[in-house]
């Protein structure tokens, strides 16, 4: 189901793609899934994703994909509050409409994706059932930021995943990263920062590996809604 939502945070109208499980929405936990760096909210929907939820049954969650405007990085900036367009537009608006359980959600991501959920859950602990970043787009400095990522170094300093603050608490999370990622040795340091284990898988940083891992993905998160 696709929607769009005008946002006051940003101050564009941005598409949303929900995803209703067999049997319905309503009362189910909500999973906010967040894109990668160029890519939308359509790309995570794949053949693996729906086997993924009907193998699940009954604890299928309810899935909310909104954009990030291409390269946000999900965090509020100059350009736009991306994390408060998020929280306080795009996740509001999709449990109303899904009529899905306001208390438990959990927040994931790919690349950009995986660092804009792990800023988010970071910067509002407690808010969330469970974390997942998948090949997560962390950076050991600003000066290795892709363009666009940050205003600048003062932006990136107050998202630095690497030396702010964890700030997880109990709150489960997962962190994955292909043997071939680029991102395998920042990824490696924050889940040494935060306390996390580190699953790494053969593969490379693109859709194809975070395809083939969707069925763990979504195994994990409908684990930790059960137990919120």
């Amino acid at each position: 189901m696709r929607s769009e939502l005008r946002s006051r945070y940003v101050g564009r109208t941005l598409e949303q793609v929900l995803v209703t499980p067999r049997g319905g929405s309503t009362g189910r936990p909500l999973l906010v899934l967040l894109h990668w760096r160029g890519g939308s909210p359509d790309r995570l929907l794949s053949g693996r994703l729906f086997s993924a939820l009907s193998r699940l049954g009954d604890r299928a969650p309810a899935i909310l994909l909104p954009s990030g405007g291409g390269g946000s990085f999900f965090h509020d900036r100059a350009n736009g509050r991306w994390a408060g367009y998020v929280l306080n537009e795009a996740i509001p608006a999709a449990l109303k409409r899904l009529h899905a359980d306001p208390h438990r959600i959990a927040i994931g991501g790919t690349s950009m994706g995986g660092f804009g959920a792990l800023d988010i859950a970071r910067l509002n602990p407690g808010r969330f059932c469970a974390v997942g970043a998948h090949s997560p787009a962390i950076f050991f400095s600003d000066a290795q930021t892709l363009p666009g990522a940050f205003d600048g170094t003062a932006d990136f300093a107050r998202h630095d995943l690497l030396r702010r603050p964890a700030g997880y608490g109990h709150t489960p999370v997962w962190v994955d990263v292909g043997g071939r990622d680029r991102f395998r040795a920042a990824d490696a340091a924050f889940a040494r920062h935060a306390g996390v284990e580190l699953h790494v898988f053969p593969g490379a940083h693109r859709s194809a590996y975070w395809r083939a891992h969707m069925g763990d993905y979504l195994r994990f998160y409908a684990n930790a809604l059960a137990r919120c």
